[in-house]
């Protein structure tokens, strides 16, 4: 079996070249870093859903998450400055690489009637953003020992100039877009 950046190098770089006309392979669309990202708005009345989350996320990302901070108080939600609300990783090189395969090929295929994600999550420079509501369908996190079921953030940040290129290059990567 070929790895995500075998199949990098040996197949999607050839297509993108061919497809844009590059000059040369540094022009060609790459990850840079892919973020998770876990928002718990219920750590304000829970504080203890910030350490199950952040174990949950460790082991989905397969390493140590940091916790997020509220940066500025809001009263409505009783809300008060330096308040953990969240955990967030970074993956960059090899756990990237790693992670983006386990989400393509075994995470988004167990969302129930899966018909693909939305094209619609770019932000004009070629970098995609994803929700998934539960946490659960990463085969890593046991259903029974969970305590609540998280949503969590994926955003995979690429070196594409525009959303088009960035498109083409998850498509080819293997992210299954709705038609």
């Amino acid at each position: 079996m070929t790895t995500l950046k075998e199949k990098y190098n040996n197949e999607v770089v050839p297509k993108l070249k061919e497809t844009y006309n590059y000059a040369n392979e540094f022009q060609v669309p790459k990850f840079e870093k892919i973020v998770l990202n876990m928002g718990l708005g219920e750590a304000v009345r829970n504080p203890k859903i910030i350490e199950s989350a952040a174990q949950e996320l460790a082991l989905i990302a397969g390493q140590k998450p940091v916790v997020t901070r509220a940066k500025k108080p809001i009263a409505n939600f009783k809300l008060r400055e330096d308040l953990p609300i969240g955990c967030k990783v970074t993956l960059r090189r090899e756990k990237m690489y790693e992670f983006f395969e386990r989400l393509v090929n075994i995470a988004l295929p167990r969302v129930r009637d899966f018909r693909g994600v939305s094209g619609k999550g770019f932000d004009g420079r070629g970098n995609y953003s994803m929700g998934i509501t539960e946490h659960i369908i990463f085969p890593e996190i046991d259903y029974d020992k969970t305590d609540s079921i998280k949503g969590l953030n994926i955003t995979v940040v690429t070196t594409a100039k525009t959303d088009e290129e960035g498109k083409t290059f998850l498509k080819h990567m293997g992210m299954p877009f709705k038609n």
